[in-house]
């Protein structure tokens, strides 16, 4: 590859999308060519090119009948055609090979637009950075242009490095901001006078914009409009929220776990307004109280102790528990338990088909459909891939909500409390958009059942041709006690000004906007559709997708290529379930090898791209090896010594061999090895330089330290029996960022938007005010400009685990306290011990500690660590 950019244009929230790779072949041989991109799930293609020695192979998108007897007759030639696809979490891939006589170059071309929806405060473009090799050009450009004006911007990488980082430049002003990304080959490569190449992962850029009083902007370019509405002044109104969880036999392990997780903490957040019951369900359904109550501190605490009780057998009977969770509603509705003005949820989490009572799923959505009356809104979220997306999204969608699918991973439990987060805050319901009739037309939805805290409301259109010079809008919708009506007005001629700067928007955007949207909310309505309805919605939704050049669920592209080739290859957009519509991805024509993510088709064959052939090496196991003093005569292993254990390194040496005398049950050794304390904390200005702190009193929650000028406040659990930190949580105020570090991994936190990063997972992460990295060796830091750094480490060495720590200590205020901040208040040190020199009295705030003379692992340094002589205090 010698050639590799990426061009994003982001106008007003749409955003457009140019991927250019340029390759040669620089063999003596024909050799395959293949281009490979990852791209958001939400992104409809809307175009793809092959330029090779000059002549163009465009991909000509048609209607999905046409395409498939392209690739039959394909198939009945003998040539192996194949469907582009793949599915993940948030991305699916992109995949053409082409044959390259010797010499020969081919540039590629990817174009994909998509709307970003605003997520728990912000919105987010994601781009994936995987070339396989060392690129002489790479460069990537994010342009953002929003009239509103950008309130904030962060970038956030999995691959950057602080080098890297060196090739990053944002520049901003109030409407404007462009991110430039623009490595040189050494500042790519993994390791000196290697090809390897360190990009391999998301770069994300996040951003939100001012809302006026009037919480909404009216946006015109080219003849066409799009309204935003996101008010964020507004109380939140009082919900009534039924949990149904499904505790059937499939749930058993760490699914039922982690909902168990999920739903304590999902009940911590609940408002004191709230009311809510819970229903577990398997072979039966149960309630956990016969009413809804009110969200107290009483009822919270017995609820979660209610759910940590949950446990996984029986079968799966859905129809039962969704009817009992209407008729608990019905009855409080009834017995007038229900606040004025509060809105109704139910929320469904179930992992498989229906087993139990009524299992056909059309039976269950009609039975749900006709209980529920549009009187409440369903959320329904699909835990792993064992259960019909399908099932569960129509029958969401046909009453008021969505569905959401939960993924089997070690953050499913914060994928559910992200979902709750979302429906968390309800501001207004029964929210309508008007217009004047003679100024606009082919609107898309304008009706609303309730708007959440954090998201947007988006309506597009056509303007007449002859629309007044002022386009008028009213909002009408209801709050907790009142009705609300927004007024908005927007002058067309400003407006359309105001989109000619031609370097940060391409033309015409407002309009394939209104294209995109229409699109997903047909494909949308079309899940819920009666048969002859259902036909009407496809036939327009088809009629766009080719008029604009989208593949969607309804067309394909087929990609040309020169004669003699021995593929052919048609692209198409894949869906959940074989569904159709916008959330939905994994259909594919064909045998269905696997429904999870990343399954799909590969397109490699023969050799592959460019870069060094085969995978890389995988990295070698770390083995922990410790000295011990072994006495032949008193002790031997459990284990004979010609049989490695199970956890035995190269040649049989064990990580950690236990060794008990002849004849005797097991003992403590003599001679320990040397173990990683509590916290090592550098002390600047000191007599002493660094002091290592071992916790040992019994304490769970500890205060660890705390700036109030500084903004920061620093807690963990300490497991007293295992001598080992559970978890440590990092909390700043400005920006308000929570950190929290366990062992499986590390969660960010912000604006109720929670993010999970494995330990070794490198992270670049820069926000205004803060900077968040974490490394391969697992080492996550903290820092913000003239603060004190803290860090976080998995250690991997001897007494493993969470450890801590702070750097540029000189900063902390007088006013730092906490189990560790006050050791950076009055420090005394005492003489030596007459008796015996490694021990000495340290005064602290007036309280003496004794402090011994210790041999300690640094841990940080990389595992098995640096000994190093240290002054200990245990605490």
């Amino acid at each position: 590859i010698k050639h590799l950019t990426v061009d994003s244009k982001v106008s007003s929230r749409f955003a457009h999308t140019v991927i250019t790779s340029r390759v040669v072949n620089k063999a003596d041989a024909v050799r395959e060519a293949t281009f490979q991109m990852e791209l958001p799930k939400k992104a409809f293609i809307t175009n793809f090119s092959m330029v090779i020695d000059g002549v163009t192979y465009p991909g000509n998108i048609k209607e999905k009948a046409a395409a498939q007897e392209q690739y039959s007759a394909a198939v009945a030639r003998g040539e192996s055609a194949g469907l582009v696809r793949a599915t993940g979490r948030k991305t699916e891939q992109f995949q053409v090979s082409v044959s390259v006589a010797p010499a020969a170059k081919v540039t590629f071309e990817l174009v994909y637009e998509e709307l970003l929806a605003r997520h728990l405060g912000a919105y987010e473009l994601l781009l994936k950075v995987r070339p396989q090799q060392l690129v002489k050009h790479l460069q990537m450009d994010i342009h953002i242009f929003e009239p509103q004006g950008i309130s904030f911007l962060e970038t956030e990488s999995t691959f950057m490095t602080n080098k890297l980082a060196e090739a990053l430049t944002t520049s901003q002003n109030k409407t404007k901001a462009h991110v430039r990304f623009k490595p040189t080959l050494s500042q790519q490569q993994k390791y000196p006078e290697k090809q390897d190449t360190v990009l391999d992962g998301s770069f994300i850029v996040r951003y939100d914009v001012d809302r006026p009083l009037s919480g909404g902007s009216i946006q015109i370019e080219n003849g066409y409009f799009v309204h935003y509405f996101a008010p964020d002044s507004l109380s939140t109104i009082p919900k009534n929220v039924i949990f149904v969880i499904d505790k059937s036999g499939s749930m058993m392990g760490r699914k039922i776990k982690q909902t168990r997780e999920a739903l304590i903490k999902i009940l911590d957040d609940l408002s004191p307004h709230d009311q809510f019951d819970l229903i577990s369900f398997s072979s039966e359904a149960t309630t956990w109280k016969p009413l809804l109550v009110p969200a107290s501190t009483e009822n919270v605490n017995e609820a979660k102790s209610y759910a940590t009780g949950i446990q996984a057998q029986g079968g799966t009977n859905i129809n039962d528990a969704m009817l009992m969770a209407v008729q608990l509603l019905e009855k409080a509705n009834q017995e007038e338990l229900l606040p004025e003005g509060s809105i109704t949820l139910i929320i469904l989490l179930t992992d498989g088909d229906p087993t139990v009572g009524e299992t056909n799923p059309l039976n269950i959505q009609k039975n749900v459909r006709k209980a529920i009356n549009g009187q409440h809104s369903l959320f329904c979220l699909g835990f792993g891939f064992d259960v019909s997306y399908a099932f569960l999204e129509k029958m969401a969608l046909e009453n008021g909500g969505l569905a959401r699918r939960i993924y089997e991973d070690s953050d499913s439990a914060l994928q559910l409390q992200d979902f709750y987060q979302e429906v968390a805050n309800p501001l207004m319901t029964s929210v309508a958009f008007e217009y004047p009739s003679n100024a606009v037309e082919s609107v898309t939805q304008d009706t609303f059942r309730v708007f959440f805290k954090g998201s947007e409301l988006v309506v597009a259109g056509k303007l007449r041709e002859q629309s007044p010079d002022v386009l008028l809008a009213q909002i009408r919708g209801q709050l907790h006690r009142e009705n609300i009506t927004y007024m908005m007005m927007s002058h067309v001629a400003e407006q359309e000004e105001m989109f000619r700067s031609p370097k940060y928007i391409f033309h015409s955007f407002i309009e394939r906007l209104w294209a995109y949207l229409t699109i997903q909310q047909l494909l949308e309505q079309m899940v819920s559709a009666l048969d002859a309805e259902k036909q009407a919605l496809e036939a327009r939704a088809l009629s766009l997708s080719l008029s604009y050049s989208f593949v969607t669920p309804l067309t394909s592209m087929v990609i040309t290529k020169p004669e003699g080739q021995e593929q052919s290859q048609v692209a198409e957009k894949p869906v959940e379930d074989g569904g159709c519509g916008p959330m939905r991805f994994g259909h594919s024509v064909g045998d269905r090898t696997s429904r999870k993510p990343g399954g799909g088709l590969k397109l490699l064959n023969g050799t592959p791209l460019f870069g060094p052939p085969g995978p890389p090496a995988a990295a070698s196991p770390f083995h922990r090896m410790t000295s011990r003093l072994v006495l032949p005569e008193l002790m031997s292993p459990l284990a004979p010594a010609s049989a490695p254990s199970p956890t035995s390194g190269p040649g049989g040496a064990s990580h950690d061999t236990d060794f008990r005398i002849k004849g005797t049950t097991p003992t403590a050794l003599p001679f320990a090895p040397v173990q990683a304390p509590s916290v090592i904390l550098p002390l600047p200005g000191q007599s002493v330089d660094r002091l290592c702190v071992d916790l040992r009193r019994p304490q769970e929650l500890v205060n660890l330290l705390s700036d109030p000028d500084q903004g920061v406040e620093v807690t963990g659990h300490f497991e007293t029996a295992k001598a080992r930190f559970s978890w440590i949580e990092v909390t700043f105020e400005n920006p308000q960022v929570q950190i929290h570090a366990s062992p499986e991994h590390v969660v960010m936190t912000r604006n109720r938007r929670n993010s999970a990063y494995k330990w070794k997972e490198t992270l670049y992460s820069v926000m205004p005010g803060l900077k968040v990295t974490m490394d391969k060796e697992g080492l996550l830091l903290l820092s913000r400009p003239d603060r004190v750094t803290i860090g976080l480490l998995f250690w991997d060495g001897p007494g493993k685990g969470l450890r801590l720590l702070l750097q540029n200590t000189d900063r902390f205020s007088s006013h730092v306290s906490g189990t560790l901040g006050q050791f950076y208040q009055d420090v005394l040190w005492g003489p030596l011990d007459t008796a015996d020199d490694s021990k000495r009295t340290l005064k602290v705030q007036g309280r003496d500690y004794s402090a011994t003379r210790e041999l300690k692992l640094d841990y940080q340094e990389s595992p098995p660590g640096k000994e190093i002589s240290c002054w200990s205090v245990e605490l």
